[in-house]
């Protein structure tokens, strides 16, 4: 029976040119034979679960799953979590106003010390920009968000006075960056306890207001608007809920940046393993899904993607935290670091593979009179 397994795995890891026990730096090395049946049987997540449990391992994670993306070994083996994950995406609103602080508290309030390991000098959960404003590469991260957040202030044109909105202000550093280099003012908003404290104390004495506050209770007005990485947990039942408070905050000659990641075909539910173990209630939107929603609600000015600058970020975030791994917290135990490591693998390979992608969209409520003209 068990070779019986191994033999149907390996058949189908030779469509992704991925060798059982190969000496390859992406071939896939079984230590506990059980793991042949729990991939078979739930896909995607026994794969995650399996690595979790340490009964395989792999020279190069990253390496191996993007084999296994490109071959479509994803949408081969579905395992049954994915026919139930849709039945219940179909039938509930899995991101309602009663579910959508489960993300900060299972995620996002992990712990401030895991993530300052992971994020660098400034603590930007979200895609980097590898490049300066000549279009010159850059090689450090820490700069490279920094770009990333001087790209935003400047499609987003900011100037003194104005006042502005971050719909997930995350720990703040966006705002507390066009604060400081803009001279802006702003009211920033997170389902995340531990975020919005550290948020309010990197921004003291800056003019900028942190709220614990679910996005759908905003009501007021901002001369610009941004997202940065919250979108994705926004969900396809509420796209358009959320452009309508976006268009709803912003005067109307106002500006909206909305920064997400995408994938390329329009799904209702979230990769098993990920749902369950990294951001429960996540959905990637797609390209479809978001113009449906702002349809008749905004122009859309500019669409920009820079999905492949998403590989290096996370590259930079797992090199960090596998180094910073000795001088945590003991809590962080080596099922949660191989949880961690497959999360942030899992990640690169998606986006080294093309199957998501790194969107910035600039959306203006009337058009911009003589056309708006997008910084790169």
């Amino acid at each position: 029976m068990m070779s019986s397994l191994r033999n149907r795995v390996e058949k189908l890891l030779s469509l992704a040119d991925v060798r059982l026990d190969g000496s390859r730096p992406w071939d896939l090395r079984v230590d506990d034979e059980r793991f042949h049946a729990r991939v078979l049987a739930k896909g995607s997540l026994g794969l995650g679960e399996s690595y979790m449990e340490g009964w395989w391992n792999t020279a190069s994670l990253d390496g191996l799953l993007t084999h296994l993306l490109i071959a479509g070994l994803d949408e081969k083996v579905r395992g049954w979590g994915v026919a139930l994950d849709a039945v219940r995406a179909r039938l509930t609103n899995l991101q309602s106003r009663r579910r959508s602080f489960q993300v900060g508290e299972r995620h996002y309030d992990l712990g401030n010390d895991l993530y300052q390991a992971m994020l660098g000098r400034r603590m930007v959960y979200s895609c980097a920009y590898w490049r300066d404003r000549d279009g010159a590469p850059l090689h450090d991260l820490d700069a490279a968000q920094e770009a990333k957040l001087d790209l935003v202030c400047r499609k987003l044109g900011l100037r003194p006075g104005m006042r502005v909105l971050d719909i997930g202000c995350g720990w703040g550093e966006a705002l507390k960056f066009a604060a400081e280099r803009y001279g802006v003012s702003g009211v920033g908003v997170t389902v995340s306890r531990e975020q919005a404290a550290y948020a309010r104390e990197l921004c003291s004495g800056l003019p900028i207001e942190i709220r614990l506050q679910d996005y759908r209770e905003l009501d007021e007005r901002f001369d610009r608007a941004f997202s940065l990485g919250m979108f994705e947990h926004v969900g396809v039942k509420n796209y358009r809920t959320y452009f309508e408070v976006a268009q709803r905050c912003l005067d109307d000659d106002g500006l909206f940046l909305l920064h997400t990641i995408g994938t390329n075909r329009s799904v209702t539910y979230t990769d098993p393993w990920i749902g369950k173990y990294i951001f429960p209630n996540s959905m990637l939107p797609s390209a479809a899904q978001i113009a449906a929603a702002t349809e008749g609600l905004f122009v859309l000015e500019d669409w920009h993607n820079f999905g492949a600058d998403y590989e290096k970020t996370l590259k930079a975030w797992r090199d960090n935290v596998e180094h910073a791994w000795p001088t945590l917290d003991t809590r962080y135990d080596e099922r949660f670091r191989r949880m961690w490591r497959f999360y942030l693998s899992a990640s690169m390979a998606t986006f080294r593979s093309r199957h998501s992608q790194l969107w910035q969209l600039m959306l203006s409520p009337r058009g911009v009179q003589g056309g708006y003209v997008a910084p790169r």
